[in-house]
């Protein structure tokens, strides 16, 4: 199967095939139905394992429209994100307690291979699943009016439904201890029932030159997993995994902070 879909993406590149309606698509959704198949192994019991069967990547969710080579790389890059980060959630092995607070919110580490230290955050939130998807997706570059991590978010391009390109500009920390930093990321975002996943990492977008004064640090895999605690639709559990490069060291508390 990997090397059909191999020959299938290559003979999209040729130019007199590049006109040929749905050949672009078929060889995204044959990258897509591979990836799903190898990117996690055997599906896992519960929600996780649902939302990996069900999403099936691109799927029968990938519209009509006919995105450039490059778009579709883009959109790769996100399902490949989500497909990683939810295999680092999935293992339960190795994960060191980093600190827990009085009200049950943790933080959790370990060394992936390939990645480095990734961190787990579990909190229960006060809001529904809707205001929250609505607020990290519908209204996300607004999203520096409340995250006082965040200065500045802005989306660069909107591929599809489920995926975007955006740039972040990270506050300044306290004492300036880290020094201005901004990410390039693709993020993708999956919604299937009660569970939404959003995932994303960095990626490089020819507009989005490095700025003068500002180190370009990088995510990923990262993604936020958020669904209804079971009889409280109005709170939700938010399971966050965030992967992180900002070339200089940085605490953890600079990053979790619960209003």
């Amino acid at each position: 199967m990997l090397l059909a879909t191999f020959k299938l993406c290559a003979g999209s590149s040729y130019r007199h095939m590049r006109n040929m309606k749905g050949l672009r698509h078929q060889a995204v959704l044959a990258i897509g139905q591979e990836l799903n198949r190898r990117a996690l192994g055997d599906p896992s019991p519960g929600w996780m394992g649902q939302v990996r069967r069900r999403s099936s990547l691109l799927g029968s969710q990938l519209e009509a429209t006919l995105y450039s080579d490059q778009e579709l790389s883009y959109i790769q890059q996100g399902e490949e994100a989500m497909q990683k980060a939810l295999g680092i959630l999935n293992n339960q092995e190795g994960w060191k307690k980093e600190s827990q607070q009085e009200n049950g919110d943790e933080v959790l580490s370990k060394v992936v291979p390939g990645v480095g230290k990734v961190f787990r955050l579990e909190v229960l939130l006060d809001q529904p699943m809707d205001r929250l998807y609505e607020e990290l997706v519908d209204r996300m570059e607004a999203m520096g009016e409340w995250n006082p991590n965040v200065k500045e978010i802005k989306v660069l391009k909107k591929i599809g439904k489920d995926t975007v390109i955006t740039h972040e500009l990270a506050a300044a920390a306290a004492g300036n201890l880290v020094g201005p930093r901004d990410f390039v990321s693709v993020r993708c975002t999956k919604r299937r029932g009660s569970t939404c996943v959003l995932a994303g990492m960095a990626t490089h977008f020819g507009e989005m030159p490095e700025q003068s004064g500002v180190i370009r640090a990088e995510h990923g895999p990262t993604c936020m997993v958020l669904h209804p605690l079971a009889g409280s639709p109005s709170k939700t559990k938010l399971t966050w995994l965030l992967s992180i490069d900002l070339k200089h060291w940085l605490s953890w508390n600079l990053i979790y902070r619960r209003s």
